[in-house]
C-alpha cells in the first residue's frame, strides 16, 4: 500500500518531468528543424548548453528520438541534410562526451538490424544505413562496424543485400581502403566467391556484376568507376567539423571502436564502450556451468616473484599470473603476448 500522500507527490513530480522533458523536446526539434551548414557552429553551441543545464540521459534521448523521425522514414533521405545532422551528433560526441555519439549509434544500429530482417518496401534501411555510413566519415565509429555490417550483408546476399553493399560502398568506400587495405581485399574475395554460387539463385545478374566491378575499382583505388561518387560534400563538412571540435584530443581516440555484435547484445552484456556503463544479470558471472577450468601456466617463474605476488595479496591464480606476466617481461611487447596468452 502506497500512502495517498506519498502518491500524490509522487505524481506531481511525474507531471513536473513530463512537462520538464516536453519543454526539453521543443526547443531540441527547434534547433534540428533550422540546422543547416551556415548556422550549425551556432546550433551546436546551444546544444551543447542544453547538454550542461539538463540530464545528459534526457538529452540523448530526445535528441536521438528527434534524429531517428527526421532521417528514417519510407523515402529516401536527401544525403546532405543526413550529412548535416550526422556532423551535429560528431561535434556533441567530440566536445560533450562519447556516450553522445554511442546512444545514437545503438539506436540506429538495432534499428538497422529489426529492418534488414523485415520484408519492408520502404527506404528505411538505405537511410539508416546512410546515418551509420556518415558516423563513420565523422570519425564517430570505427571501420570495424562497417566491415562486420558488410561481411554480414555479404553472408545473405539477395537482392537486397546486394543493393545495401553498393550503397555502402559508394559511401564510405575509398576511406575503408584507407584504414584497412587487407580487410577489403578479404571482403572482395567473399564477395566474388558468393556471387559464383549464387549465380543460379539471383535473377538480376547485371546488378552483381556491377558490384563486383565497384568492388575492383575500390581495391584498384579507381574512383572513375563508380558512378555518381563524389567526395567534395565530406570532405567540405570534415574542414567545418576541424573548426568546431574544441577538443585538442585526436579523433582516433574518440572513435568507437566497437563491433556490431556488441551493440546488438548490449543489453544483455552491458556497454563496455561507455565509461562506467555498468550492467545486470550478465551471463557471464551468472553461468557457472560453461566456465572452463582453466589452469594457468605461469612458466618458469622464480619463486621470489611469486612471493612477492603473495606479499602484493594476488590471491588468485589469473592475478598471480598477471603481475608474475608483468615483473617478468622483457618490453611492452613481450608483456603483450604474454598477457594475451
Amino acid at each position: 500500500y502506497v500512502p495517498l500522500q506519498v502518491r500524490k507527490a509522487q505524481e506531481t513530480l511525474d507531471d513536473k518531468k513530463k512537462e520538464k522533458l516536453g519543454r526539453l523536446k521543443k526547443m531540441v526539434n527547434g534547433l534540428i528543424n533550422r540546422l543547416s551548414e551556415p548556422n550549425l557552429c551556432s546550433i551546436s553551441g546551444q546544444m551543447e548548453e542544453l547538454y550542461m543545464t539538463n540530464s545528459r540521459k534526457d538529452m540523448n534521448e530526445t535528441l536521438t528520438d528527434i534524429l531517428m523521425s527526421a532521417c528514417v522514414t519510407a523515402v529516401a533521405m536527401p544525403a546532405r541534410l543526413m550529412m548535416e545532422h550526422i556532423l551535429l551528433v560528431s561535434v556533441l560526441h567530440h566536445n560533450v562526451g562519447i556516450e553522445v555519439g554511442a546512444h545514437f549509434l545503438e539506436a540506429v544500429v538495432k534499428k538497422f538490424d529489426e529492418h534488414c530482417k523485415s520484408d519492408a518496401e520502404g527506404k528505411e534501411c538505405e537511410n539508416l544505413l546512410a546515418l551509420i555510413a556518415h558516423l563513420y566519415n565523422f570519425h564517430v565509429v570505427h571501420s570495424l562496424l562497417i566491415f562486420d555490417i558488410l561481411k554480414k550483408l555479404v553472408s545473405i546476399f539477395t537482392e537486397k543485400e546486394i543493393e545495401l553493399i553498393l550503397f555502402l560502398l559508394k559511401n564510405v568506400g575509398f576511406s575503408l581502403r584507407k584504414d584497412d587495405a587487407l580487410a577489403l581485399k578479404e571482403l572482395i574475395t567473399e564477395a566474388q566467391r558468393k556471387a559464383n554460387t549464387a549465380e543460379r539463385k539471383l535473377q538480376d545478374q547485371s546488378r552483381v556484376r556491377f558490384m563486383l566491378e565497384t568492388m575492383l575499382a575500390l581495391r584498384n583505388n579507381d574512383m572513375r568507376k563508380i558512378p555518381g561518387y563524389d567526395p567534395e560534400p565530406v570532405d567540405k563538412l570534415r574542414k567545418l567539423q576541424r573548426s568546431l571540435v574544441h577538443s585538442s584530443s585526436s579523433r582516433k581516440e574518440t572513435q568507437l571502436r566497437v563491433s556490431l555484435e556488441s551493440l546488438l547484445t548490449a543489453n544483455q552484456v552491458g556497454r563496455w564502450w561507455i565509461v562506467g556503463s555498468s550492467w545486470t544479470g550478465a551471463p557471464m558471472i551468472n553461468d557457472t556451468n560453461s566456465k572452463p577450468q582453466q589452469k594457468l601456466h605461469l612458466g618458469k617463474v622464480s619463486s621470489k616473484i611469486i612471493e612477492l605476488a603473495y606479499k602484493q595479496r594476488m590471491n588468485t591464480d589469473i592475478r598471480r599470473s598477471i603481475f608474475c606476466v608483468l615483473m617478468t617481461s622483457e618490453d611492452f611487447l613481450d608483456a603483450f603476448e604474454k598477457l594475451l596468452k
